[in-house]
């Protein structure tokens, strides 16, 4: 009796999910579904706006990925920091009132560059969201349950993709229907569907400013207490990534460190130039060697003042890889999740709002199950082998490419939509299992910090380029019909599966990295 009151003692003990920590979980799952909306309602409305700013497949993927994603991913970084040094709740209230603000102020755009930077915007506010959740998610479920959370958090990503392609062709079609010429302010159907979708979020706004602070840290049995300044740290982490003032933070640093922040700028600004040449689009690559050569700065910022977080983070490869291998998963994902309602309408020739309404219940229910489901099987094979998410995540690059072979190669609508719903659902398994093992590989403190690297691969590698590479390879296949390019959006989209092998390479060393990396964070944090 008294042995097995002894064994039942450890469990006992353990921290657990209350009513509460449901709560909370359901509130982000509601912001995340606005999050992907207000970014991914752009897909539907592609075709009307590239007609009406005249613009181009690649100038679209664009405006579908780096004009967004790289300001997501560089303010994620000290707003990560910031989440990890501050108030989560406040902060994330914050950013969704300024995103819900940009999205609506999208719908006044009427050039490129107007909305590039109605974007821009989204990116910044939206790039509290997923620091802080993840970051509050840890501090209210135990770590046999984590995967299983933000994997149920995760789900907001696929449920607000598909939700956004249908509300966006409704309120598109209803205003041109109720407007042909124009309604008040002249505004025209797509920009009415920005206005619809922005505003609502300042009334969410209010309801997350109601949630509370959990006490950081307790999970993991290592409370964690909040800096006492971290606006002053916040200010010390934009000097990391906004130039100019990354040369004064490199100055700082000394002589070297100047000296090799300009090498990099160069050298990026070089790459970018070339690209440039080869690709005339101006906007995709100034945007990227912007994101990059700030991504550089940070690093070596974050090398110079926390050492034990750089170590955790940029020095295990462990980490690095299982961020790149899935950053390359989002590529494809998130390129067709922008494709697939453009595709369908340009070359199988659907109805817009039947492409939606299809397109997005299969974009919510696939990815919506996908994602549960393999959160649920990472946890599982978690508990029987430190490496086993990752075996998760391999699923996840490989298991689409069938799918997507044939999806877009068809010209049945039936097989198309099949196929697409089976390339998504496999696709999702992912996310819970890479987002939960890069949260296992840093301490408490550094969680934020960790889920801001994590984004920058599915930003700054999988939404900068896939949306964009799509569109570029489309414009460069296409011909000309009547004196006008067109595109070929089929063979860019069947590009995505040559990024397969790159992936598969960098999971699997990760598969065999994870358990050392995990089994000695404590005492390479003390070395650090």
């Amino acid at each position: 009796m008294a042995e097995n009151e002894m064994s039942a003692a450890p469990d006992a003990a353990e921290p657990k999910a209350t009513g509460y920590s449901w709560y909370v979980l359901s509130v982000l799952v509601v912001v995340y579904i606005l999050n992907f909306i207000d970014r991914q309602i752009l897909s539907i409305l592609a075709v009307d706006i590239k007609a009406d700013l005249g613009l181009s497949d690649g100038d679209m993927g664009f405006l579908g990925g780096a004009a967004f994603a790289v300001f997501y991913a560089l303010f994620g970084i000290p707003l990560g920091r910031l989440a990890d040094n501050w108030n989560r709740v406040k902060l994330l209230s914050i950013g969704l009132s300024l995103w819900s603000v940009m999205t609506a102020l999208s719908g006044f755009a009427y050039n490129q560059i107007t909305l590039t930077l109605a974007r821009m915007g989204v990116g910044v506010g939206e790039a509290t969201a997923s620091p802080t959740a993840y970051s509050l998610i840890s501090d209210y479920f135990p770590k046999k349950q984590r995967a299983t959370a933000l994997a149920i958090y995760s789900s907001g990503l696929y449920l607000g993709g598909g939700v956004s392609l249908f509300i966006g062709a409704s309120i598109s079609e209803a205003w041109n229907g109720t407007y042909p010429a124009g309604g008040p302010l002249g505004l025209v159907g797509w920009q009415a569907a920005f206005l619809a979708v922005g505003i609502p979020g300042l009334l969410l706004a209010l309801w997350v400013a109601s949630l509370r602070e959990p006490a950081r840290g307790a999970m993991d049995g290592v409370p964690t207490h909040d800096s006492a300044t971290p606006f002053r740290e916040f200010g010390k982490d934009l000097t990391m990534i906004v130039p100019p003032l990354t040369l004064y933070g490199a100055w700082q640093r000394g002589p070297m460190a100047l000296a090799i922040n300009i090498g990099f700028a160069i050298a990026v600004s070089a790459f970018a130039w070339w690209m440039i040449e080869l690709t005339a689009n101006e906007a995709q690559w100034m945007a990227v060697a912007l994101g990059y050569y700030a991504v550089f700065s940070w690093a070596c910022t974050l090398r110079a003042r926390d050492t034990a977080t750089f170590r955790l983070i940029w020095g295990t490869p462990a980490f690095i890889c299982t961020t790149l291998g899935y950053g390359l998963v989002s590529l494809a994902a998130y390129a067709l999740a922008f494709w697939s309602a453009p595709y369908a309408e340009i070359v199988l020739g659907l109805p817009k709002q039947e492409l939606a309404f299809i397109l997005g219940a299969n974009g919510a229910v696939s990815g919506f199950i996908g994602v549960i489901i393999g959160g649920r099987i990472a946890d599982a094979l978690r508990a029987k082998n430190p490496a086993g998410r990752v075996l998760m995540i391999i699923f996840g690059v490989v298991a689409p490419i069938v799918p997507i072979w044939i999806g877009y190669t068809t010209e049945n609508s039936a097989l198309f939509y099949s196929m697409n719903f089976l390339a998504g659902m496999f696709g999702a398994t992912a996310l819970g299992a890479a987002a939960a093992t890069t949260q296992d590989l840093v301490l408490p403190r550094m969680r934020g910090t960790a889920t801001a690297a994590f984004f920058l691969g599915t930003t700054l590698v999988g939404l900068s380029f896939g949306p964009y590479m799509v569109g570029q390879i489309s414009d460069l296949a296409g011909t000309m019909v009547d004196g006008q390019p067109v595109g070929d959006l089929r063979t860019g989209i069947l590009s995505l599966i040559g990024v397969a092998p790159i992936a598969l390479a960098l999971l699997l060393y990760a598969y065999r990295a994870v358990p050392r990396a995990e089994a000695t964070i404590v005492e390479r944090a003390a070395a650090g």
